[in-house]
């Protein structure tokens, strides 16, 4: 049952690292980020398992964090605070070829990134042909032209 908590608790500071770590770790993984991916797996296993290397350790861990997984996505399917807690909202960074800059600091992306995605998917190279540029609730950035 000790396994089961370890699991829980664990899932739960991931989530809540990783929140406050921002949407941005989602778009953009560097070199750097994938050798603190796997530095952090690593600790997670040792906290996961502490002396338990059993194969049913092992799935036991596994087991809960994919039910806790499955429960958190109920509860987004059911509540929609609980999507809005856990997910976060959609957040326009750029509203008609203007920057709104306390939103892009929040969520610590640059204008270097929005306009990135702008050039790579709609070659627009000048923000003022932005309408909108939108922060996703996956980390992705939309970005909508303007007319014209």
């Amino acid at each position: 049952m000790e396994m089961v908590f370890r699991a829980i608790a664990i899932y739960l500071i991931l989530l809540i690292v990783f929140k406050i770590a921002g949407r941005r770790t989602l778009l953009q993984m560097t070199s750097f980020d994938l050798i603190l991916l796997l530095i952090i797996s690593e600790a997670t296993q040792q906290a996961l398992l502490r002396t338990d290397y059993s194969v049913t350790g092992a799935m036991l861990t596994i087991v809960t964090l994919i039910v806790v997984d499955i429960l958190f996505g109920f509860m987004k399917k059911r509540f929609s605070r609980a999507e809005q807690l856990l997910d976060g909202a959609p957040v326009v960074l750029i509203e008609n070829g203007t920057p709104i800059d306390n939103k892009i600091k929040k969520v610590n992306v640059s204008t270097d990134d929005i306009m990135l995605v702008a050039r790579q998917n709609h070659g627009i190279y000048q923000i003022e042909k932005i309408k909108f540029a939108i922060l996703e609730r996956n980390g992705q950035i939309s970005i909508i032209p303007a007319d014209g």
